[in-house]
């Protein structure tokens, strides 16, 4: 297929070219003129039928780039200006010989993506085609006996042409500068060709209208053909552009070959970014537990780049595989990244659970470290908490007990005896207290039903329960849930402005779901308070994960999924 359509594509740009040569032979005076006027003709020939070929051809490779359509148009509007070759300058080719320099003006400014990007762009092509039809329609208008006024307005328009071809031409030249300085690499690469021949087209066609202006001279042709020739080789550097595109596709499969050799997963970014030739190609793997993408190292990765790269996504059937975070030259090029996605399909893959199990890595070591942290300052709360509490208490029963012991006044021994009584019971409570922070003895009498129960029975609002516990579950797991379901429940008092709420317990053999929601004003965000992130924390240092879904007044559903096996 891709064969056929390569020889009707040639095809199709010798058949142009051919009937471009015979009409411009037949608006001519015969066979002999073309030889009369030398290889300025034959050159200027070329310039037309390359132009004409070349665009068919860039037409056909890329349907949605304007940029064959265009350089298929100038070939066309070539033919007036290749007329005036022959003698008797017809008027009608001297009213339309300037087309071909606006639609070459927008070539220039749109390539290579085939579009106007900016206002300023636009501006600039539209008033070129207004120069390239306004003043030789002027010059031709002064060979037919005109109004006084009108024939002073013609000469006044031919008089300014070059003052508008130079102004023109100067800023094509500075966008394109502009243009050239803020591309990248890869740009660069993709469009030196053509702009180079373009800007030495652009500075070689004002050269021979200022020589124009002094009439014969020395200058004339060697100007004439520095620019014809830097116009011919314009559609040849596209050509050449095209067949290195293809070329770029070969090395997809030298890419294969070097991956199935690859010694160290992490060069499968270096391998890309050689075969897409953009250095600074980024590599992001889907990771479902996190719902983002991240780099080999675990990192999340910058899905907004900014205006001058762009995000491909690949995926594995319906499922998100991978993104390159690439220059947007390659964008003319969407077969080749889709070819070397292809090709790395594999290696895309195991690349991306290696990234995986490191971001898990990176995220349970970052848990772990703040719940250690959190344990540390737990463990000087229950210090402190013993020491100003239970053995303050505990050396006031001590003395109580000595006072008692050394009293002679039997009536002051009783009062002291309840006293230190009461202080131990005191004591007591103070343990409970402690020891509830440590573990809650609810879990040890009541079961995870029963504490979450009873969390729900203390609760200001009205708290609805399904528990589906069939099978017992480990005492951390137990821990974790609890302590879960009681900072959310303590969070909903706090913030929600809830009149009722919800918990459910569902085991499934493997995890353990534990979701908290309530109707309250929503809006719920861990970055703005420590209450959800420690949730998020205790979940995660249990390998667990927890999602909240909180649209402004909706309310809030917190869920947690805790592994028990």
């Amino acid at each position: 297929m891709a064969t056929r359509s390569r020889g009707t594509t040639a095809l199709l740009a010798v058949a142009a070219g051919g009937a471009w040569l015979l009409v411009v032979n037949a608006l001519g005076v015969g066979p002999g003129a073309i030889w009369r006027h030398g290889p300025m003709f034959v050159l200027g020939a070329l310039v037309g039928v390359s132009f004409l070929t070349a665009g068919i051809v860039a037409w056909r490779e890329h349907p949605r780039n304007q940029v064959g359509p265009l350089m298929a148009v100038l070939g066309v509007a070539w033919i007036p200006q290749q007329v005036l070759f022959f003698p008797g300058r017809e008027l009608w080719a001297l009213a339309l010989c300037g087309m071909w320099a606006g639609t070459a003006c927008h070539l220039f400014l749109a390539f290579p993506t085939g579009r106007l990007t900016l206002v300023s762009y636009r501006v600039v092509v539209g008033l070129a085609y207004c120069a390239a039809f306004v003043l030789p329609t002027a010059k031709a208008l002064r060979h037919f006996p005109l109004p006084l006024p009108l024939r002073h307005l013609a000469d006044a328009l031919d008089a300014s042409s070059w003052q508008v071809t130079v102004l023109l031409a100067g800023v094509v030249l500075a966008f394109t500068v502009k243009r050239w300085r803020q591309a990248s690499v890869a740009q660069r690469r993709a469009v030196a060709p053509v702009t180079g021949a373009s800007m030495v087209a652009t500075v070689g066609f004002v050269a021979d209208r200022m020589a124009n202006l002094f009439g014969p001279n020395p200058l004339r042709l060697p100007l004439g053909f520095v620019m014809l020739t830097a116009f011919m080789a314009i559609p040849l550097a596209y050509l050449v552009g095209l067949m290195r595109s293809r070329m770029d596709h070969g090395r997809v499969a030298d890419l294969v070959v070097r991956l199935s050799r690859r010694e160290r997963p992490d060069t499968l970014r270096d391998e890309l970014a050689a075969t897409l030739r953009d250095p600074g190609l980024t590599v992001g793997y889907w990771t479902a537990e996190q719902d983002r993408y991240v780099d080999a190292d675990g990192r999340p990765v910058d899905l907004d780049p900014g205006p001058s790269r762009v995000v491909t996504r690949v995926d594995q059937g319906e499922a998100p595989l991978a993104v390159l975070v690439h220059d947007a030259a390659l964008l003319e090029q969407p077969l080749l990244v889709e070819a070397a996605c292809a090709a790395a399909a594999l290696a895309l893959e195991n690349a991306r659970l290696t990234a995986d199990l490191r971001a898990r890595l990176r995220q349970l070591a970052a848990s772990r470290r703040r719940m250690l942290q959190w344990g540390e300052a737990e463990r000087r709360r229950i210090e402190r908490d013993l020491h100003d509490g239970v053995q303050q208490r505990l050396l006031s029963v001590a003395m109580t007990l000595g006072l008692a012991e050394a009293g002679t006044d039997p009536g002051r021994v009783a009062p002291l005896i309840g006293e230190a009584k009461t202080a131990v019971l005191a004591a007591l409570d103070d343990l409970r207290a402690v020891s509830h922070g440590i573990h809650p003895p609810v879990l040890t009498e009541r079961g995870l039903s029963g504490a979450v129960k009873e969390l729900a029975a203390v609760a200001p609002m009205a708290v609805t329960c399904d528990l589906a516990l069939d099978a017992p579950l480990p005492q951390a797991v137990e821990s974790a849930a609890y302590y879960i379901v009681n900072e959310a429940l303590a969070n909903v008092t706090k913030h929600a402005a809830a009149s009722k709420a919800w918990v459910r317990l569902a085991h499934n053999g493997r995890h353990l779901l534990v979701e908290v929601g309530d109707d309250g004003s929503g809006g719920a965000d861990p970055a703005l308070g420590s209450g959800l992130a420690g949730l998020a924390d205790r979940a995660e240092a249990n390998g667990g994960k927890l999602t909240i879904d909180s649209p402004p007044g909706k309310g809030t559903v917190l869920k947690v999924i805790l592994p028990c096996a």
